[in-house]
């Protein structure tokens, strides 16, 4: 366990190196505002940037595994999800088509009696 940790606080100083090495030209002034990023520049801000994504890639591995080692020794609890309720079906299976045409007539005659409605008005209007 204690090599564990020991991988995670050394990922974790890897990656502050990483971090480092991204900025040190900018911090230091050795790359000159606005002017193209030089030789020096470049070389310095890519190693810096494998170095913090390996170091981010070990530090994860690492905490996994803590985690891992945990669970095992029954000191941290696996979470079940709950159960999600099956939603129910739209329409019954054996529902035909005249079935489903009688349950939906009184929504059309309300709709077609709300567009007269709205045609009568705008008439109305129109006529004013």
């Amino acid at each position: 366990m204690i090599r564990k940790f020991v991988g995670v606080v050394t990922a974790a100083l890897a990656l502050l190196a990483g971090l480092w090495l991204m900025i040190a030209p900018f911090a230091l002034g050795t790359q000159p505002e606005g002017a193209d990023w030089t030789a020096a520049t470049n070389s310095e801000f890519f190693t810096g940037l494998g170095v913090a994504v390996v170091a981010l890639a070990g530090a994860g591995a690492f905490a996994a595994a803590i985690y891992e080692e945990l669970v095992a020794r029954g000191l941290v609890t696996v979470r079940q999800r709950p159960a999600e309720p099956e939603p129910a079906p739209a329409a019954p299976a054996g529902a035909s088509s005249a079935e489903l045409a009688t349950m939906l007539a009184p929504l059309v005659e309300a709709l077609r009696e709300d567009m007269r409605t709205r045609q009568n008005g705008s008439l109305v209007e129109e006529k004013r």
